[in-house]
Protein backbone atom coordinates (compact mmCIF):
# COMPACT_ATOMS: atom_id res chain seq x y z
CA UNK A 1 0.00 0.00 0.00
CA UNK A 2 0.97 3.84 -0.66
CA UNK A 3 2.03 5.97 2.36
CA UNK A 4 0.42 9.36 1.90
CA UNK A 5 2.96 10.89 4.42
CA UNK A 6 5.79 9.75 2.14
CA UNK A 7 5.10 9.97 -1.67
CA UNK A 8 6.86 13.68 -1.90
CA UNK A 9 10.10 12.19 -1.01
CA UNK A 10 9.67 9.49 -2.90
CA UNK A 11 8.84 11.06 -6.13
CA UNK A 12 12.07 12.92 -5.23
CA UNK A 13 13.91 9.95 -5.31
CA UNK A 14 12.92 8.45 -8.35
CA UNK A 15 13.45 11.41 -10.29
CA UNK A 16 16.63 11.01 -10.35
CA UNK A 17 16.98 8.03 -11.96
CA UNK A 18 16.43 6.71 -15.52
CA UNK A 19 15.99 9.42 -18.40
CA UNK A 20 12.58 9.24 -20.23
CA UNK A 21 13.64 7.57 -23.18
CA UNK A 22 9.64 5.94 -24.38
CA UNK A 23 9.39 6.16 -27.61
CA UNK A 24 5.51 6.37 -27.30
CA UNK A 25 4.26 9.74 -28.65
CA UNK A 26 2.28 12.31 -26.88
CA UNK A 27 -1.26 10.80 -27.61
CA UNK A 28 -0.70 7.57 -26.35
CA UNK A 29 0.89 3.87 -26.46
CA UNK A 30 -1.07 1.80 -29.05
CA UNK A 31 -0.41 -1.11 -27.00
CA UNK A 32 -1.68 0.38 -23.69
CA UNK A 33 -5.36 0.97 -26.12
CA UNK A 34 -6.86 -2.06 -25.03
CA UNK A 35 -9.44 -0.76 -21.70
CA UNK A 36 -12.96 -2.14 -22.47
CA UNK A 37 -14.49 1.27 -22.00
CA UNK A 38 -12.01 2.96 -24.27
CA UNK A 39 -12.76 0.14 -27.15
CA UNK A 40 -16.42 2.29 -27.43
CA UNK A 41 -16.75 4.34 -30.30
CA UNK A 42 -16.89 8.29 -29.75
CA UNK A 43 -20.86 8.09 -30.81
CA UNK A 44 -21.39 5.16 -28.01
CA UNK A 45 -19.53 7.29 -25.41
CA UNK A 46 -21.14 10.56 -25.95
CA UNK A 47 -24.32 8.53 -25.98
CA UNK A 48 -23.16 6.73 -22.14
CA UNK A 49 -22.28 10.71 -21.04
CA UNK A 50 -25.49 12.05 -21.81
CA UNK A 51 -27.41 12.84 -18.67
CA UNK A 52 -24.80 12.30 -16.50
CA UNK A 53 -22.85 15.03 -14.25
CA UNK A 54 -19.10 15.50 -14.18
CA UNK A 55 -17.19 16.55 -11.23
CA UNK A 56 -13.91 18.64 -12.30
CA UNK A 57 -11.53 19.40 -9.75
CA UNK A 58 -9.64 22.84 -10.25
CA UNK A 59 -8.27 26.37 -9.14
CA UNK A 60 -11.08 28.36 -8.47
CA UNK A 61 -9.02 31.74 -7.34
CA UNK A 62 -9.65 33.52 -10.50
CA UNK A 63 -12.91 35.35 -10.55
CA UNK A 64 -12.71 36.38 -14.28
CA UNK A 65 -12.25 32.50 -14.92
CA UNK A 66 -14.91 31.35 -12.56
CA UNK A 67 -17.22 33.85 -14.78
CA UNK A 68 -16.39 32.50 -17.27
CA UNK A 69 -16.79 28.71 -16.41
CA UNK A 70 -20.04 29.76 -13.98
CA UNK A 71 -21.61 31.54 -17.13
CA UNK A 72 -20.62 29.86 -20.39
CA UNK A 73 -18.86 26.92 -20.10
CA UNK A 74 -21.52 24.98 -17.54
CA UNK A 75 -24.73 26.51 -19.07
CA UNK A 76 -22.94 25.49 -23.15
CA UNK A 77 -22.00 22.09 -21.75
CA UNK A 78 -25.81 21.23 -20.28
CA UNK A 79 -27.12 22.60 -23.26
CA UNK A 80 -24.33 20.64 -25.96
CA UNK A 81 -24.06 17.32 -24.46
CA UNK A 82 -26.90 17.09 -21.30
CA UNK A 83 -23.71 17.19 -18.80
CA UNK A 84 -24.11 18.71 -15.85
CA UNK A 85 -20.40 20.34 -14.85
CA UNK A 86 -20.07 20.42 -11.47
CA UNK A 87 -16.45 22.52 -10.00
CA UNK A 88 -15.14 21.77 -6.72
CA UNK A 89 -11.91 23.59 -5.75
CA UNK A 90 -8.32 22.17 -5.47
CA UNK A 91 -4.69 22.77 -6.80
CA UNK A 92 -1.43 21.26 -6.69
CA UNK A 93 -0.99 19.51 -3.22
CA UNK A 94 -4.63 19.19 -2.55
CA UNK A 95 -5.82 17.47 -5.76
CA UNK A 96 -2.17 14.76 -5.52
CA UNK A 97 -4.01 13.95 -1.77
CA UNK A 98 -7.40 13.54 -3.15
CA UNK A 99 -5.97 10.93 -5.46
CA UNK A 100 -3.78 9.27 -3.61
CA UNK A 101 -5.73 8.89 -0.83
CA UNK A 102 -8.12 7.23 -3.00
CA UNK A 103 -5.67 4.89 -4.58
CA UNK A 104 -4.53 3.73 -1.65
CA UNK A 105 -7.96 2.77 0.14
CA UNK A 106 -8.49 1.11 -3.23
CA UNK A 107 -11.76 3.29 -4.08
CA UNK A 108 -12.94 2.18 -7.28
CA UNK A 109 -15.40 5.03 -7.78
CA UNK A 110 -13.83 8.03 -6.81
CA UNK A 111 -14.64 11.67 -5.98
CA UNK A 112 -13.37 13.56 -9.17
CA UNK A 113 -13.50 12.63 -12.76
CA UNK A 114 -11.79 15.27 -13.90
CA UNK A 115 -8.60 17.59 -13.14
CA UNK A 116 -7.00 20.59 -14.09
CA UNK A 117 -2.88 20.32 -13.90
CA UNK A 118 0.18 20.40 -14.91
CA UNK A 119 3.83 20.67 -14.02
CA UNK A 120 5.00 18.58 -9.99
CA UNK A 121 1.35 17.75 -9.73
CA UNK A 122 1.26 15.92 -12.87
CA UNK A 123 4.65 14.32 -12.13
CA UNK A 124 3.79 13.50 -8.35
CA UNK A 125 0.32 12.29 -9.12
CA UNK A 126 2.54 9.46 -12.27
CA UNK A 127 4.47 8.49 -9.16
CA UNK A 128 1.69 6.34 -8.08
CA UNK A 129 0.08 5.46 -11.29
CA UNK A 130 -3.01 8.16 -10.55
CA UNK A 131 -4.16 8.86 -13.82
CA UNK A 132 -6.34 7.03 -16.21
CA UNK A 133 -5.02 7.08 -19.66
CA UNK A 134 -3.69 7.48 -22.04
CA UNK A 135 -6.77 8.79 -23.63
CA UNK A 136 -5.89 11.96 -26.37
CA UNK A 137 -5.98 9.48 -29.45
CA UNK A 138 -9.37 8.87 -28.75
CA UNK A 139 -10.79 12.44 -28.52
CA UNK A 140 -11.60 13.86 -32.09
CA UNK A 141 -10.60 17.27 -31.21
CA UNK A 142 -6.75 16.10 -30.91
CA UNK A 143 -6.89 16.23 -34.60
CA UNK A 144 -6.16 20.15 -33.93
CA UNK A 145 -3.74 20.34 -31.58
CA UNK A 146 0.14 19.48 -32.58
CA UNK A 147 0.82 17.43 -29.99
CA UNK A 148 4.55 17.58 -31.04
CA UNK A 149 4.90 20.92 -29.98
CA UNK A 150 7.37 20.97 -26.85
CA UNK A 151 5.25 23.24 -25.11
CA UNK A 152 2.57 20.80 -25.24
CA UNK A 153 4.36 17.19 -25.22
CA UNK A 154 6.53 18.17 -22.44
CA UNK A 155 4.73 19.02 -18.52
CA UNK A 156 7.63 20.53 -16.94
CA UNK A 157 10.29 18.48 -19.03
CA UNK A 158 7.79 15.20 -18.64
CA UNK A 159 6.22 14.03 -21.66
CA UNK A 160 2.38 13.41 -21.33
CA UNK A 161 2.22 10.13 -23.12
CA UNK A 162 -1.59 10.59 -23.56
CA UNK A 163 -2.12 11.11 -20.01
CA UNK A 164 -3.22 14.79 -20.68
CA UNK A 165 -5.03 17.03 -22.71
CA UNK A 166 -3.66 20.21 -23.22
CA UNK A 167 -6.20 23.02 -22.11
CA UNK A 168 -4.07 26.62 -22.28
CA UNK A 169 -0.69 28.06 -22.85
CA UNK A 170 1.14 30.35 -20.16
CA UNK A 171 3.71 33.18 -20.30
CA UNK A 172 5.15 34.26 -17.02
CA UNK A 173 5.21 37.78 -16.88
CA UNK A 174 6.08 40.66 -14.64
CA UNK A 175 3.90 43.73 -14.17
CA UNK A 176 4.41 47.30 -12.61
CA UNK A 177 2.65 50.29 -12.85
CA UNK A 178 4.76 52.50 -15.53
CA UNK A 179 4.05 55.99 -13.91
CA UNK A 180 5.54 55.04 -10.94
CA UNK A 181 8.53 52.80 -11.93
CA UNK A 182 10.25 54.25 -15.09
CA UNK A 183 12.77 51.92 -15.35
CA UNK A 184 11.34 47.98 -14.66
CA UNK A 185 14.27 46.43 -13.15
CA UNK A 186 15.01 43.34 -14.96
CA UNK A 187 17.28 41.34 -13.70
CA UNK A 188 18.27 40.21 -10.03
CA UNK A 189 20.66 42.94 -9.66
CA UNK A 190 18.15 45.58 -10.92
CA UNK A 191 15.66 44.60 -7.96
CA UNK A 192 18.42 44.72 -5.58
CA UNK A 193 18.92 48.39 -6.46
CA UNK A 194 15.36 49.47 -6.81
CA UNK A 195 14.77 47.29 -3.07
CA UNK A 196 17.28 49.03 -1.29
CA UNK A 197 15.99 52.57 -2.86
CA UNK A 198 12.28 51.21 -2.23
CA UNK A 199 11.74 49.62 0.38
CA UNK A 200 8.46 47.85 1.39
CA UNK A 201 7.32 47.52 -2.23
CA UNK A 202 8.15 44.03 -3.10
CA UNK A 203 6.48 40.64 -2.40
CA UNK A 204 6.15 37.26 -3.92
CA UNK A 205 3.76 34.54 -3.51
CA UNK A 206 3.82 31.13 -1.80
CA UNK A 207 2.19 29.64 -4.72
CA UNK A 208 2.87 28.53 -8.04
CA UNK A 209 3.26 32.23 -9.40
CA UNK A 210 5.78 33.00 -6.71
CA UNK A 211 8.06 30.18 -7.56
CA UNK A 212 8.11 30.33 -10.59
CA UNK A 213 9.63 33.80 -10.10
CA UNK A 214 12.46 32.22 -8.05
CA UNK A 215 13.05 29.65 -10.69
CA UNK A 216 13.28 32.44 -13.21
CA UNK A 217 15.89 33.99 -10.93
CA UNK A 218 17.63 30.08 -10.62
CA UNK A 219 17.60 30.45 -14.76
CA UNK A 220 19.38 33.83 -14.46
CA UNK A 221 21.94 32.17 -11.87
CA UNK A 222 22.46 29.28 -13.92
CA UNK A 223 23.26 31.59 -17.17
CA UNK A 224 20.39 30.78 -18.89
CA UNK A 225 17.51 27.91 -19.23
CA UNK A 226 19.50 25.18 -21.47
CA UNK A 227 21.79 24.88 -18.36
CA UNK A 228 18.57 23.52 -16.67
CA UNK A 229 17.19 21.37 -19.45
CA UNK A 230 16.41 17.41 -18.55
CA UNK A 231 16.26 15.76 -15.49
CA UNK A 232 16.66 17.54 -12.32
CA UNK A 233 20.57 17.71 -11.77
CA UNK A 234 20.82 18.11 -7.84
CA UNK A 235 24.40 19.38 -8.30
CA UNK A 236 23.48 22.30 -10.44
CA UNK A 237 20.27 23.32 -8.30
CA UNK A 238 22.25 22.93 -4.91
CA UNK A 239 24.98 25.08 -6.34
CA UNK A 240 22.48 27.80 -7.85
CA UNK A 241 20.01 27.38 -5.37
CA UNK A 242 22.28 28.31 -2.89
CA UNK A 243 23.21 31.50 -4.47
CA UNK A 244 19.59 32.22 -4.73
CA UNK A 245 18.90 31.51 -1.06
CA UNK A 246 21.62 34.02 -0.09
CA UNK A 247 20.79 36.61 -2.68
CA UNK A 248 16.92 36.44 -1.46
CA UNK A 249 18.21 36.35 2.97
CA UNK A 250 20.39 39.74 2.11
CA UNK A 251 17.43 41.43 0.41
CA UNK A 252 14.29 40.91 2.31
CA UNK A 253 14.74 43.34 4.99
CA UNK A 254 13.07 45.44 2.40
CA UNK A 255 10.38 43.20 1.63
CA UNK A 256 7.11 44.11 2.25
CA UNK A 257 6.52 43.88 5.91
CA UNK A 258 10.20 43.85 6.21
CA UNK A 259 10.34 39.99 4.73
CA UNK A 260 8.65 38.60 7.72
CA UNK A 261 5.59 37.24 5.93
CA UNK A 262 4.68 36.50 2.53
CA UNK A 263 1.18 36.37 0.77
CA UNK A 264 -0.40 32.98 0.42
CA UNK A 265 -1.47 33.68 -3.75
CA UNK A 266 -0.56 36.03 -6.21
CA UNK A 267 -4.25 36.98 -5.92
CA UNK A 268 -3.52 38.37 -2.59
CA UNK A 269 -0.10 40.44 -4.55
CA UNK A 270 -2.28 41.80 -7.16
CA UNK A 271 -4.92 43.09 -4.30
CA UNK A 272 -1.66 44.88 -2.30
CA UNK A 273 -0.76 46.13 -6.25
CA UNK A 274 -3.79 47.38 -7.06
CA UNK A 275 -3.89 49.70 -3.97
CA UNK A 276 -0.32 50.60 -3.77
CA UNK A 277 1.34 48.83 -1.38
CA UNK A 278 3.50 46.86 -3.65
CA UNK A 279 4.66 47.84 -6.66
CA UNK A 280 5.26 44.44 -8.51
CA UNK A 281 2.75 41.93 -9.64
CA UNK A 282 3.27 38.58 -11.35
CA UNK A 283 0.89 36.56 -13.80
CA UNK A 284 0.37 33.98 -16.31
CA UNK A 285 -1.21 35.35 -19.86
CA UNK A 286 -0.21 37.94 -21.89
CA UNK A 287 -3.44 39.36 -21.19
CA UNK A 288 -3.31 39.59 -17.84
CA UNK A 289 -2.50 43.34 -17.77
CA UNK A 290 -6.08 44.21 -19.02
CA UNK A 291 -8.06 41.90 -17.42
CA UNK A 292 -6.77 43.72 -14.42
CA UNK A 293 -8.01 47.12 -16.18
CA UNK A 294 -10.92 45.97 -17.31
CA UNK A 295 -12.25 44.26 -13.79
CA UNK A 296 -10.77 48.06 -12.36
CA UNK A 297 -8.12 46.70 -10.08
CA UNK A 298 -4.99 47.67 -11.60
CA UNK A 299 -4.26 50.99 -13.08
CA UNK A 300 -4.18 52.52 -16.81
CA UNK A 301 -0.43 52.84 -16.26
CA UNK A 302 0.02 49.32 -15.70
CA UNK A 303 2.65 47.57 -18.14
CA UNK A 304 3.78 44.00 -18.42
CA UNK A 305 7.50 42.83 -19.21
CA UNK A 306 9.51 39.91 -19.32
CA UNK A 307 12.10 39.51 -16.76
CA UNK A 308 15.68 39.26 -18.08
CA UNK A 309 16.30 35.33 -18.14
CA UNK A 310 12.94 35.06 -19.91
CA UNK A 311 9.32 34.52 -20.36
CA UNK A 312 8.73 30.50 -18.65
CA UNK A 313 6.36 29.03 -20.90
CA UNK A 314 3.80 26.05 -20.33
CA UNK A 315 0.90 24.55 -20.70
CA UNK A 316 -1.78 23.99 -18.45
CA UNK A 317 -3.64 20.12 -18.59
CA UNK A 318 -6.90 18.40 -18.27
CA UNK A 319 -6.50 15.14 -17.03
CA UNK A 320 -9.12 11.87 -15.41
CA UNK A 321 -8.14 10.31 -12.16
CA UNK A 322 -7.34 6.55 -12.29
CA UNK A 323 -11.34 5.71 -10.74
CA UNK A 324 -12.97 8.52 -12.16
CA UNK A 325 -17.01 7.06 -12.01
CA UNK A 326 -18.16 9.16 -14.80
CA UNK A 327 -14.77 8.58 -17.72
CA UNK A 328 -17.14 8.92 -20.90
CA UNK A 329 -18.48 12.14 -19.34
CA UNK A 330 -15.18 13.30 -18.46
CA UNK A 331 -13.89 12.63 -22.44
CA UNK A 332 -16.81 14.46 -23.83
CA UNK A 333 -16.41 17.00 -21.40
CA UNK A 334 -12.77 17.59 -22.41
CA UNK A 335 -13.19 16.83 -26.03
CA UNK A 336 -15.15 19.94 -25.81
CA UNK A 337 -12.98 21.85 -23.78
CA UNK A 338 -9.90 21.67 -26.43
CA UNK A 339 -11.63 21.98 -29.29
CA UNK A 340 -11.30 25.27 -31.76
CA UNK A 341 -14.21 26.77 -30.97
CA UNK A 342 -14.07 26.20 -27.21
CA UNK A 343 -10.55 27.33 -27.22
CA UNK A 344 -11.30 30.45 -29.17
CA UNK A 345 -14.21 31.04 -26.52
CA UNK A 346 -11.79 30.89 -23.75
CA UNK A 347 -9.28 33.10 -25.22
CA UNK A 348 -11.74 36.00 -25.25
CA UNK A 349 -9.99 38.53 -22.81
CA UNK A 350 -13.21 38.90 -21.55
CA UNK A 351 -14.00 35.86 -20.76
CA UNK A 352 -10.57 33.70 -19.56
CA UNK A 353 -7.79 35.21 -22.16
CA UNK A 354 -4.79 33.67 -23.00
CA UNK A 355 -3.26 32.02 -25.73
CA UNK A 356 -5.15 28.82 -27.19
CA UNK A 357 -3.63 24.69 -27.70
CA UNK A 358 -4.82 24.47 -31.54
CA UNK A 359 -2.22 24.79 -34.03
CA UNK A 360 -3.69 27.53 -36.41
CA UNK A 361 -2.74 25.75 -39.65
CA UNK A 362 -4.84 22.64 -38.49
CA UNK A 363 -8.30 24.91 -38.23
CA UNK A 364 -10.98 25.85 -40.90
CA UNK A 365 -10.15 29.43 -42.39
CA UNK A 366 -13.69 30.47 -40.65
CA UNK A 367 -12.56 30.08 -36.90
CA UNK A 368 -8.85 31.40 -38.21
CA UNK A 369 -10.46 34.31 -39.05
CA UNK A 370 -12.53 34.44 -35.71
CA UNK A 371 -9.92 33.90 -33.26
CA UNK A 372 -7.93 36.73 -35.44
CA UNK A 373 -11.04 38.66 -34.91
CA UNK A 374 -10.53 39.03 -31.00
CA UNK A 375 -10.35 41.76 -28.90
CA UNK A 376 -6.29 42.50 -28.76
CA UNK A 377 -4.95 43.50 -25.88
CA UNK A 378 -4.55 47.61 -25.01
CA UNK A 379 -1.97 47.71 -22.34
CA UNK A 380 -0.34 44.23 -22.04
CA UNK A 381 1.64 42.89 -24.06
CA UNK A 382 1.06 40.75 -27.08
CA UNK A 383 1.14 37.22 -27.68
CA UNK A 384 4.18 37.60 -30.07
CA UNK A 385 6.15 39.95 -27.58
CA UNK A 386 5.48 37.51 -24.49
CA UNK A 387 6.72 34.78 -27.48
CA UNK A 388 9.59 36.13 -28.62
CA UNK A 389 11.56 35.87 -25.13
CA UNK A 390 9.77 32.45 -24.15
CA UNK A 391 11.91 29.83 -22.35
CA UNK A 392 10.95 26.61 -21.19
CA UNK A 393 10.20 25.04 -18.05
CA UNK A 394 13.06 23.23 -15.87
CA UNK A 395 11.39 19.43 -14.80
CA UNK A 396 9.20 19.62 -12.08
CA UNK A 397 11.59 18.67 -9.38
CA UNK A 398 13.07 22.21 -9.69
CA UNK A 399 9.54 23.57 -8.41
CA UNK A 400 9.10 20.97 -6.04
CA UNK A 401 12.88 21.79 -4.89
CA UNK A 402 12.57 25.85 -4.55
CA UNK A 403 9.26 25.52 -2.73
CA UNK A 404 10.08 23.40 -0.09
CA UNK A 405 13.71 25.27 0.38
CA UNK A 406 12.15 28.40 0.70
CA UNK A 407 10.11 27.80 3.46
CA UNK A 408 13.35 26.03 5.15
CA UNK A 409 16.28 28.79 3.90
CA UNK A 410 14.43 32.01 4.02
CA UNK A 411 11.09 31.74 5.81
CA UNK A 412 12.40 29.69 8.58
CA UNK A 413 15.83 31.50 8.68
CA UNK A 414 15.31 34.83 10.88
Amino acid sequence: MLKLKNIVAASIMLSLFACNNDKNTALGSAEKKNDTMMQQSWEQITKKAKGTTVTWMKYTGDKKSNKYINDVLIPGIKEKFDISLKIIPGQSSSIVSSIMSEKEADVEKGETDMVWINGETFFQIQQFAGLFGPFTYKLPSSAFINYEDPIIKYDFQQEIKGYEAPWGKASFIALTDGAKVKNPPLSMQDFEVYWKANPGKFTLSLDFTGYTLLKTWLIEIAGGSANLKGNFDKKKYDEYSTKLWGFINRNKQYFWKKGETFPESAVTISQLYATGEVNFGFSFGFTAVDKGIKEGLFPKTTIAYVLKAGSIHNASYLAIPFNATNKEGALVVINYLISPEAQIEKSNINNSGGTPIFDITKITPELKAKYEALEKPKYGMTEQQALAKAIVEPHSMYMIKVAEDFRKKVIEVK
